[in-house]
C-alpha cells in the first residue's frame, strides 16, 4: 500500500508506490502540477501526453508539496488558497475582495506552503546531520571528563592518604624517640633516689648498732667499759646524711594547629585559569548542505532534467586519463570534491592526488585489493583496518580518528550512500560475511547476511556500492557473484556473469540505476534488475585488467586498471 504524503519524512528511505491507477511500479518522480508520484515508465506517458506534456514533472525528493485543503470560515464552500501580504493571513479568493483586504497584495499560498516546507525540511536536516550528532559528541566528550576526573581525583585521594602515611610513619618514629629519652631521665632519677635511700637505710643500721651497743654498756657488770667508751668516738651519733628532692623533667605540648598538620599533607589547590570551551564544529559544512540557494536549486533542477533525458551512448569515449606517482596498479577509487581523488593499491598505499597527479596526501592501511574507502557526503574520507577490526575517518583538514569498531568482524568494503548518508560495510569472520548498514551517528541500525531460507549471502563481501533505489550491491569473489538486496535486506537477484567462471571486483552504479561491475577483464554494464546489457569496456578499448569504477557528479567512467593510469570515460549521452 503506498504511503500518503503526510506519511513520509522528507529524508526517509521508503518504497513509494507510483500515483497512477494499478500501477504499483516504484515512484521515482513527481508531477508538481498534478501532485502525482509516478514511475519511470508512467513518467514518460505523462510527458507525451499532449496534455499534461508541459507540466513540470521532477525527481519525487525535488517535489513541491500540494496545499492542505481547508475551507474557508467565512466562505465554507471556498478554499484558502491565498495569502495576504499586508496582513499575512491565509484567505481564499472571495475574501480578496472584502473591506478588509481591499486594495491589499496577494500571492499564491501554495508557493509560500512549499518555501515554508523546504526551509523546515532544511531545519529538520540541519538538525539531524549536525545539531543533534554535535550535541551526542558533546555528550561523548563530557562523559569522557567524567571518567577523567573521577580518576584525577582517585589520584589525589591515594595522594593524600600517602602523605598521611608518611606523617604517621614520623610521628610514631618521633614518638619512640622521645619514649625512650623519658625512659633514660627515670632511669638516672631512680637511681639517684635508691642511692639516697640506701645511705639513708645504712645510717638507720648504725643507730640500731649504737642503741645496741648503748644498752650493753647499761648493764652494772660493765660500768668499768662505760667510762672508757664515752670516750670514744665510735659512740657518737653521726649527722643525719643530707639527701634532695629530684628535679622531675617538664613536658611542654607541641605549639601546632590544624593548619600545620594540613601543610604536612600537602595542598589542594585549583589552577587559576580560565576553562577552555569545547570545540564545536562549524556548520558551514552542514549549512552547504542541506540550505542550497536558489542557484543551487536551479542547477539541481537542470541536473534532474538531464538525467530524465540521459541515455547509453552507442559508442564508450576516452575523455582523459591520469598517471598516480609511485604506483603500479589501481584496485579503488573515490572521488572526493574540488578535483581530488584517492586511490588505493595493493600494497595498503592510500594516496589523495589532484586532477594533475600531484600528492597531496599519502596514508599506509592494511587494505588490498578491496573497496575499502569511501568519500562522505561531507567530503571526508573513511576507511577500513581489517587487521584492527576498525574504521577511520579522515576529516577534510587531514585529522585521522578512529569512527567505529567493528567487534569481532574485520571490515573489508565501504560505501558512504548518497542516498542519506547512512555507512554500508562489508565485513567478514573466519567462518561468516555480512553487511553491516550505520547511520550518520555512527549507530548500528542493520544487519544483512542471510536469505529467506537462511542461506549465507555473502562470503567475501570486496567492493560495495548502493543503488538510486536503495539497493545494496555487493561484489562477493568468493560466490563469484554480485549480490543485489533491497533496502530492507531481502534478497534481489545475483548476477554470475556471462559463462565463464565470474570473479567480480569494482562495482558502481549510475543515476540511471545501471550497475557496472569489473571483472578484471571486461566491465559489465546490468540494469537496476540484473539483467545483462552489455560489455561496456574490453580489451578492444585497450582496457588492461580493470579493477575499480565509480561515476562522478558529471556521469563520466572513472576506471582503475592494472597499471598505475586512472582513465575517464563518456559512455551516456
Amino acid at each position: 500500500m503506498a504511503l500518503s504524503e503526510s506519511q513520509i519524512p522528507p529524508d526517509a528511505q521508503h518504497y513509494l508506490v507510483c500515483g497512477t491507477e494499478d500501477c504499483e511500479k516504484n515512484c521515482q518522480f513527481y508531477c508538481n502540477d498534478c501532485h502525482q508520484p509516478m514511475c519511470e515508465q508512467c513518467r514518460d506517458e505523462h510527458q507525451k501526453n499532449k496534455k499534461t506534456k508541459n507540466h513540470e514533472v521532477v525527481s519525487y525528493k525535488q517535489r513541491k508539496r500540494p496545499l492542505p485543503v481547508v475551507k474557508c470560515k467565512i466562505h465554507p464552500t471556498k478554499e484558502i488558497d491565498l495569502l495576504c501580504k499586508e496582513c499575512q493571513i491565509p484567505l481564499c479568493s472571495k475574501c480578496t475582495g472584502s473591506k478588509e483586504h481591499r486594495g491589499h497584495l496577494f500571492t499564491n499560498l501554495e508557493i509560500v506552503f512549499d518555501e515554508k516546507v523546504s526551509i523546515y525540511n532544511e531545519e529538520i536536516a540541519n538538525i539531524r546531520s549536525y545539531f543533534d550528532p554535535t550535541s551526542q559528541n558533546l555528550k561523548k566528550e563530557i562523559a569522557g571528563d567524567v571518567t577523567e576526573i573521577k580518576k584525577i581525583m582517585a589520584g589525589i585521594r591515594t595522594s593524600i592518604k600517602d602523605e598521611a602515611e608518611s606523617v604517621k610513619k614520623l610521628v610514631d618514629a618521633v614518638t619512640l624517640d622521645k619514649m625512650e629519652q623519658v625512659n633514660k631521665i627515670e632511669q638516672s632519677l631512680l637511681q639517684t633516689l635508691n642511692g639516697q635511700n640506701q645511705e639513708i637505710d645504712d645510717y638507720i643500721n648504725s643507730l640500731n648498732g649504737l642503741i645496741k651497743t648503748y644498752y650493753g654498756y647499761l648493764s652494772p657488770s660493765n660500768i668499768e667499759q662505760l667510762t672508757v667508751a664515752l670516750k670514744s668516738e665510735n659512740f657518737i651519733i653521726r649527722p643525719i646524711p643530707e639527701t634532695f628532692k629530684p628535679v622531675p623533667p617538664v613536658f611542654t605540648a607541641g605549639q601546632y594547629s590544624k593548619e600545620d598538620v594540613a601543610k604536612l599533607l600537602g595542598r589542594i589547590t585549583v589552577p587559576n585559569t580560565k576553562p577552555e570551551n569545547r570545540k564545536i564544529k562549524p556548520m558551514e559544512t552542514a549549512s552547504k548542505q542541506t540550505k542550497p540557494t536558489g542557484k543551487q536549486r536551479k542547477h539541481d533542477r537542470e541536473k534532474s532534467d538531464k538525467k530524465q533525458t540521459l541515455s547509453l551512448s552507442s559508442s564508450v569515449t576516452k575523455v582523459r586519463e591520469y598517471t598516480v606517482p609511485g604506483f603500479r596498479y589501481v584496485f579503488h577509487i573515490s572521488l572526493g570534491k574540488s578535483g581530488r581523488l584517492w586511490v588505493s593499491d595493493w600494497d595498503g598505499n592510500l594516496v589523495q592526488t589532484d586532477l594533475q597527479g600531484n600528492q597531496l596526501q599519502k596514508i599506509q592501511t592494511s587494505g588490498v585489493d578491496e573497496g575499502y574507502h569511501t568519500v562522505t557526503q561531507d567530503g571526508g574520507l573513511i576507511y577500513t583496518d581489517r587487521d584492527n577490526k576498525v574504521i577511520y575517518r579522515i576529516t577534510p583538514d587531514n585529522t585521522i580518528t578512529e569512527f567505529i569498531q567493528t567487534g569481532d568482524w574485520a571490515p573489508l568494503s565501504i560505501h558512504s550512500s548518497h542516498i542519506n548518508g547512512d555507512i554500508l560495510v562489508g565485513m567478514k569472520t573466519d567462518k561468516e560475511a555480512k553487511v553491516t548498514r550505520y547511520n550518520k551517528t555512527r549507530t548500528e541500525i542493520q544487519n544483512i547476511q542471510r536469505d529467506n531460507k537462511g542461506q549465507g549471502l555473502y562470503r567475501k563481501p570486496r567492493y560495495i556500492t548502493e543503488n538510486i533505489n536503495g539497493d545494496v550491491c555487493v561484489s562477493d569473489w568468493r560466490k563469484y557473484a554480485v549480490v543485489v538486496v533491497d533496502k530492507s535486506g531481502q534478497h534481489r537477484f545475483s548476477y554470475t556473469g556471462q559463462g565463464s567462471e565470474f570473479y567480480p571486483y569494482g562495482i558502481c552504479t549510475d543515476v540511471l540505476g545501471h550497475i557496472l561491475v569489473c571483472d578484471s577483464e571486461t566491465v559489465h554494464l546490468l540494469d537496476q534488475d540484473g539483467q545483462f546489457l552489455s560489455l561496456l569496456l574490453t580489451e578492444q578499448q585497450g582496457v588492461k585488467h580493470p579493477y575499480s569504477v565509480c561515476v562522478d557528479d558529471e556521469n563520466n567512467l572513472w576506471m582503475g586498471q592494472l597499471t598505475n593510469t586512472v582513465t575517464v570515460y563518456k559512455y551516456l549521452q
